[in-house]
């Protein structure tokens, strides 16, 4: 595994409610009309950060996580229930709706 800076591309969404500016203002490269989401770092089975430089190129980030992770993420990442977290740029041009985020108990029963 070579360890190196990595450039990530994001998975887009498109909900109802996105609007253009990740595309002008971002430069996210895309088909879509609209996008209402850029997860800029994701390891989720909806969306995975693909890596796009370097001997990785290609791969998925969670493909790479899985195979270096316990080398490189070492104990810190041990205290999440999944690492890493994802992090998301969101462009709400239209009325964005109100999200419930479930309690643990809950979150682990639909996410796991």
């Amino acid at each position: 595994m070579d360890l190196y800076p990595m450039k990530l591309q994001a998975p887009l969404k498109d909900y109802i409610w996105g609007g253009t500016k990740l595309k002008t203002d971002y430069g996210k490269k895309t088909d879509l009309e609209k996008v209402s989401e850029s997860w800029e770092l994701a390891c989720h089975k909806d969306g995975m950060s693909i890596i796009e430089n370097g001997p990785e190129a290609g791969r998925t980030l969670k493909s790479y996580l899985d195979e270096a992770g316990p080398a490189l993420l070492r104990e810190h990442a041990k205290k999440f229930p999944y690492f890493p977290p994802p992090i998301k740029v969101l462009d709400a041009e239209g009325k964005i709706s109100v999200e419930g985020h479930p309690d643990k108990e809950q979150g682990e029963r639909g996410e796991g």
